[in-house]
C-alpha cells in the first residue's frame, strides 16, 4: 500500500473520529430522544394533548419550520415546545432564585429525513444538578416522571 492511501485513510479515520466524537458532546448529560414514527405535525398535536394530560401546561411554542414556511422557505418540521406549572415555579423559587433561569422545561420535535419524527428533551434532574439544592432536586425527580409520561404518550412508545 502506497504512503498516500495509508495517510489518507488515516486522516478519513482521524476525521470520522472526530466528527464522531462531537456529535456526541453535543449532546448533553441527561438528554432523552425518542425516535416516532409519526409526521411532525401529528407530533406536535400529540405532545399538545400529552402535557395537561400529564400534569403540566404549554407555556410556549417557538417553531423554526413553521417561520421560515410564512417566509416561504421549507425547512424540516422544527418546534421547542416549553412546558412548566404554576404551583412547580412556586416551588423551584422558593428553593432557588437562580434556578428560575431553568423554567420553563423544553420538548424538542424536529423532522428526520424519513419524514418520521424525534422527541427529545433534558430530564429535569440534569437542568437542575448544577444547583445543588435537595428541595430543587425533589422537584426536578417528579418533573422527570411527568416528562417521561409525556414523551410516552406523545410518541406511543
Amino acid at each position: 500500500m502506497s504512503t498516500f492511501v495509508v495517510r489518507a485513510a488515516t486522516a478519513a479515520l482521524f476525521a470520522w473520529s472526530l466528527i464522531a466524537l462531537s456529535a456526541h458532546a453535543q449532546i448533553p448529560e441527561g438528554t432523552v430522544s425518542v425516535a416516532t414514527r409519526h409526521c411532525f405535525d401529528t407530533l406536535v398535536e400529540r405532545v399538545k394533548q400529552a402535557v395537561p394530560k400529564n400534569g403540566l401546561g404549554v407555556v410556549a411554542m417557538a417553531s423554526a419550520s413553521r417561520g421560515a414556511a410564512s417566509r416561504g422557505v421549507k425547512i424540516p418540521g422544527n418546534a421547542v415546545i416549553m412546558v412548566f406549572r404554576n404551583d412547580y415555579a412556586v416551588r423551584m423559587l422558593a428553593a432557588s432564585i437562580p434556578a428560575g433561569f431553568e423554567a420553563p422545561l423544553h420538548l424538542y420535535l424536529t423532522e428526520n429525513r424519513d419524514g418520521s419524527t424525534t422527541l427529545t428533551y433534558r430530564k429535569a434532574s440534569a437542568v437542575f444538578a448544577p444547583y445543588r439544592n435537595a428541595e430543587i432536586d425533589r422537584l426536578a425527580r417528579e418533573l422527570d416522571e411527568l416528562l417521561a409520561k409525556i414523551a410516552k404518550d406523545a410518541t406511543g412508545a
